[in-house]
């Protein structure tokens, strides 16, 4: 049996792994790379997508699910197993992502065409996503679902998104049983609305992430730090301008916002008008609305006094480009957009109009991976480029980490040291930047006799 590291090695994007047994090929993710290594998801697979069997979808952040399109269209015709919130999400996700991938196209196109270049084409089109959608198939989590005689497989709860899950596969060949886990993304402590994740017995193998494998998160009050923050903000005149990612994070802000505050400060906040804008967050949300399975005993108490707890009089969801184009000429107010990483979508335009401003702040809740626009910002940039203008760096730059949904190193080692039965051969690294993946590795071999590897890209070995 081999596993081959198709994508997050070294790196925190593009997840991907083939797993080959003597009868059968199948991926755990096929995700989208972001960042300075986006270049990647033009190249081809490191194998053939006819030849892949079945996949197996850990969660629907795009950068775990992202390049399922193109896997479809490369002819790739299995099962795509997930949660039954994983696949709802994963859909709206995907053609969203389309979009993206069709708009910037045109872009590109324009700008060619003019200097008679030839024409670009998106990576893939809504029509595709709509199609790969089709081989999505939802799974319960503690299920043990059965591919053949000699592979099955169980999720449990990841705790970092609606849906997310922990994969555990058991494979019998040549007459050993080995258990392989995919810690997929593992949550942080106490995310508002989905539950902590869940531990695991017994594992042979374990691939896992390492996104803060360097950091431990702050210990802050989420909710009046992003109070303070608000109402200092609007008394300088200024707008809070909140990059959140549309699936995940914008709910929770929505959750923090109507709960977390208490009733004498959120009441000092009451006429102060808070905007989501973005399509797929207000998509996102209405499908939160139908997964209770996964919230916490707090959200589960909430939810059956208030059947709109992520909704409040002071909210108002933006849906059309033109509603979007006016809020640039608002001043005190909170505008929380899409994309998380300051990427692509509504969030530039935002940026462009508020980054400036030296009254307005802009507040991270999400990792910034390496390359992207918002890490540019995080990490101190004074000037910075939005659609070809350089802007100067005025606005007050926040970081609330506790509201990040990635275990820090002690969230992860936490996990790692309740496995009951600890791991019997190796644990490999993936997910992460190399002084992350490096960090975690180390602390890791204090608590283990298992071999612990950090693989490169398209790396294989016989496990």
């Amino acid at each position: 049996m081999k596993i081959k590291f198709c994508g997050a090695a070294k790196t925190v994007t593009g997840s991907c792994y083939l797993i080959e047994t003597r009868e059968r090929k199948f991926l755990v993710d096929c995700g989208m790379f972001q960042g300075s290594v986006h270049d990647l998801n033009t190249s081809p697979f490191p194998f053939n997508p006819a030849e892949i069997d079945f996949m197996i979808l850990t969660h629907a952040h795009i950068d775990h699910s992202g390049r399922i399109p193109i896997l479809v269209k490369n002819g790739f015709k299995g099962s795509i197993y997930c949660t039954s919130a994983t696949a709802e999400l994963a859909q709206v996700m995907l053609k969203d992502s389309a979009h993206i991938q069709e708009t910037e196209a045109q872009q590109k196109t324009k700008k060619r065409l003019r200097k008679g270049l030839e024409p670009v084409e998106p990576l893939y089109t809504i029509v595709d996503a709509e199609l790969a959608g089709k081989y999505i198939y939802p799974v319960s989590y503690d299920k043990t679902e059965i591919i053949d005689e000699n592979i099955s497989f169980t999720l449990k709860d990841a705790g970092h998104l609606l849906g997310s899950a922990i994969v555990q596969i058991q494979i019998n060949e040549d007459g050993q049983k080995k258990i392989i886990t995919f810690t997929g993304d593992l949550g942080n402590f106490n995310i508002p609305i989905i539950k902590d994740y869940e531990y695991i017995e017994k594992t042979d193998y374990l691939i896992m992430e390492s996104t803060y494998g360097n950091r431990l998160h702050e210990i802050d009050n989420q909710a009046n730090d992003l109070y303070e923050i608000i109402v200092n903000t609007v008394k300088r005149g200024g707008n809070v301008i909140l990059p959140a990612f549309a699936v995940g994070r914008a709910q929770e802000l929505l959750y923090l916002l109507n709960y977390y505050i208490d009733i004498e400060k959120r009441k000092k906040i009451k006429n102060v008008e808070v905007y989501l804008d973005s399509p797929l967050a207000k998509s996102a949300t209405e499908i939160f609305g139908r997964h209770m399975e996964c919230y916490d005993d707090e959200a589960v108490k909430l939810f059956l006094k208030d059947t709109h707890p992520l909704d409040f009089s002071n909210l108002k969801i933006i849906e059309s480009p033109e509603e979007s184009q006016e809020l640039n000429k608002k001043n005190g107010v909170v505008i929380i957009s899409s994309s998380g990483m300051c990427e692509a979508g509504r969030i530039k335009h935002h940026l462009k109009h508020n980054i400036w401003r030296e009254d307005c702040s802009l507040v991270f809740v999400g990792y910034q991976a390496e390359g992207t626009l918002g890490r540019k910002i995080l990490d101190g940039a004074e000037k910075i480029k939005i659609f070809g203008e350089e802007m100067v760096v005025k606005a007050k730059i926040y970081r609330i980490e506790s509201l990040s949904g990635h275990a820090d190193l002690n969230g992860i080692l936490n996990w790692v040291k309740n496995i009951r039965h600890g791991v019997s051969k190796q644990i490999f690294i993936t997910h992460g930047e190399e002084e992350a993946a490096e960090n975690l590795k180390k602390e890791i071999e204090k608590l283990t006799a298992a071999e612990v590897i950090i693989p490169n890209m398209n790396e294989e070995y016989k496990i």
